[in-house]
């Protein structure tokens, strides 16, 4: 199994519909077919001091190996998720594992 995580910030002056519209992307994102399970999300409402919560949105992938994720990383969908969204975030950090 590959892990896929990846955290953003937004802007904090992104409009609400830029916000909704970058959602509904989060989720398109999970149905490219080399996604095999998809988890859309934003901090919970923990306040440990361990616990990182610098982050408005999380997108985690689980695919079946690193081709997968390779696949998708070129994926017509994932570019344009990137063409139109990338200017909506101020920070992205990727954590990937296997």
């Amino acid at each position: 199994m590959f892990v896929h995580a990846v955290y953003f910030t937004l802007r904090p002056d992104l409009p609400e519909t830029d916000r909704a519209h970058f959602v509904a992307w989060l989720t398109r994102l999970c149905g490219i077919s080399s996604v095999r399970h998809g988890y859309v999300g934003t901090p919970a409402d923990r306040h440990r001091p361990v616990i990182d919560r610098a982050y408005t949105h999380a997108l985690v992938l689980l695919f079946d190996n690193g081709e997968q994720e390779a696949a998708y990383q070129v994926d017509p969908v994932h570019d344009q998720f990137k063409a139109e969204c990338s200017t909506f975030w101020e920070r992205v950090r990727i954590f990937d594992s296997e």
